[in-house]
């Protein structure tokens, strides 16, 4: 049986950055992060490949959307 090397792991960083992002993979290599940075208050996109074909950025960004939530956190508000 064939190990399916494609998956998206959700990922949390509070050091450098802090938020909550997704990272995807395509045959075992890491080709896309999209990430929420809840200090700057912005989502980015970082592309580890030269080429990625529109219907797979678009794929990337539907997963984003799904499993992490849109609304920022903001801290001052839970103080």
């Amino acid at each position: 049986m064939k190990e399916n090397k494609d998956r998206v792991i959700i990922a949390s960083d509070v050091n450098e950055r802090d938020g909550i992002g997704v990272e995807i993979y395509r045959n075992d290599e890491l080709i896309v992060e999209i990430f929420r940075d809840d200090t700057e208050k912005k989502r980015t996109i970082r592309v580890f490949k030269e080429n990625i074909s529109l219907e797979l950025m678009e794929e990337c960004i539907q997963t984003f959307k799904k499993e992490i939530p849109w609304e920022f956190i903001d801290y001052e508000e839970e103080n």
